[in-house]
């Protein structure tokens, strides 16, 4: 059985959260309630939870806040909130869940066997500290979180050369020459990385463009990167490509 606390100062929202997970999650029980920064806090450090369920806009103070304020982290988070776009993109980069309100039981559901999955896994501590990093940063995300099957790797995300699909999982290629598989198709990081510094010329390839060394125009095109690798060029791709290398 998973122990949760629910922190959130609507109690329309703790009272619907609750009805759904006793409804549809059988193995959480809920232990706590909190309405606030202070009085989640509290509730963390007095119980021993698996699971927090927390709200990020709190009149007295926020999530992130509540989690900056904590001296570890011992337990699994999911945020829940109403559409923030910045928000969740610094969540999504620090590979962490969120429930967007008004919560879905299928979203739900999800979430609490993705919890409990990860709760088996290891530490938060490297999720966490990029989250609040990448928001103090009040720009673009600096770094990404991304966890292979023995350790939460802390990465910059320019010093990502390139992506490669390997089925459902995701080959990274890092500056430094290290290969790290994650267990996520490379269209979920083509949505995450999808901003001026990544380019998918090919269905099973994202790449830096800082790192592009040239272009070779045989048939409908190889990139050259830096690191020697020759990446494909899709046909419907190609004119995409060129305009993108000639404004390097």
């Amino acid at each position: 059985m998973l122990k949760a606390i629910i922190i959130d100062d609507e109690k329309t929202s703790r009272d619907a959260l609750m009805g759904l997970i006793s409804r549809y999650c059988a193995n959480v029980e809920v232990i706590d309630q909190a309405n606030g920064y202070k009085s989640g806090l509290e509730a963390i450090r007095n119980q021993n939870a698996d699971i927090v369920f927390l709200d990020i806009q709190m009149p007295d103070g926020s999530g992130f806040q509540l989690l900056e304020d904590l001296k570890e982290t011992n337990f699994e988070i999911i945020f829940t909130t109403a559409y923030d776009q910045y928000a969740i993109k610094a969540i999504k980069y620090s590979a962490l869940d969120y429930l967007l309100k008004p919560v879905v039981p299928s979203d739900l559901i999800n979430a609490i066997q993705k919890a409990e999955k990860k709760k088996t896994s290891g530490t938060m501590s490297g999720s966490i500290e990029v989250l609040l990093e990448n928001i103090k940063t009040k720009t673009e995300p600096k770094k990404i979180v991304l966890s292979t099957s023995d350790k939460i790797n802390v990465v910059d995300i320019e010093d990502i050369v390139r992506c490669e699909s390997d089925g459902y999982y995701t080959r990274f290629y890092l500056l430094d020459g290290t290969q790290l598989i994650i267990s996520k198709t490379l269209k979920e990081y083509e949505t995450l990385l999808g901003d001026k510094i990544f380019l998918r010329p090919h269905k099973s390839h994202l790449i830096n463009i800082r790192f592009i060394k040239g272009y070779l125009r045989d048939d409908s095109g190889y990139i050259i990167m830096n690191d020697d690798s020759k990446i494909p060029v899709s046909r419907r791709k190609r004119e995409n490509v060129i305009l993108v290398i000639n404004n390097l």
